[in-house]
């Protein structure tokens, strides 16, 4: 059992975690079958989205980045870019591969303007970290109590449509689907992941 909370005091002085995983950029529709089939090799993936930020009440933006983390590659697929896609869509619907996020409802709410699917095999980690004695719901807090280290926000509200995305968006982003799956598989002792191929 993990202790149930954390002081966001405590949080700020911790080291930064970011992943050292290769990071892909997708954003043309010739680069994504080659992406999911590669993703297809993993049996447990980490997830996440990105959206320009909304400064007006009551008005949100479309999602602009959908990221998908192995262990050793994290794919940003640029979804306003790609646009409507059959092979993300049928990523997406994969019962046999686990998708790993936090708060995931409302990313998949708002996927679903992007292209109607059926999400299959989504695992949202507010929905288990209580059975490990967790009672935060954010990445960042449950990340710091179970490997002491901090997930940096400083991109959260950068700029998720610009033309070209820096190198400091591209961690920030990769970071957060690979720190999911890092989560689940410390709680879980995930052994189906050993024979990830990747």
């Amino acid at each position: 059992m993990y202790q149930a909370k954390i002081d966001k005091e405590i949080v700020k002085d911790l080291p930064i975690a970011q992943t050292d995983c290769q990071i892909e950029l997708i954003d043309s529709p010739d680069e994504v079958d080659k992406a999911v089939k590669y993703l297809l090799r993993s049996k447990v993936v980490g997830f996440d989205t990105e959206s320009k930020p909304s400064f007006t009440k009551g008005k949100s933006n479309k999602i602009a980045l959908m990221q998908i983390s192995t262990q050793k590659r994290c794919f940003l697929f640029r979804l306003q870019m790609i646009g409507k896609n059959q092979r993300l869509k049928e990523f997406l619907e994969n019962e046999n591969i686990k998708k790993i996020g936090v708060a995931i409802h409302g990313d998949l709410r708002n996927l679903r303007v992007w292209s109607k699917f059926e999400p299959k095999n989504f695992v949202d980690l507010q929905n288990i970290v209580g059975d490990y004695g967790i009672e935060e719901l954010g990445l960042q807090k449950i990340y710091a109590i179970i490997f002491g280290k901090k997930i940096s926000k400083s991109q959260q509200l950068s700029n998720w449509e610009a033309k070209i995305l820096n190198r400091a968006q591209q961690v920030y982003a990769a970071t957060d689907a690979w720190a999911c799956r890092q989560i689940y598989l410390k709680l879980t002792k995930n052994k189906t992941v050993i024979n990830d191929k990747d």
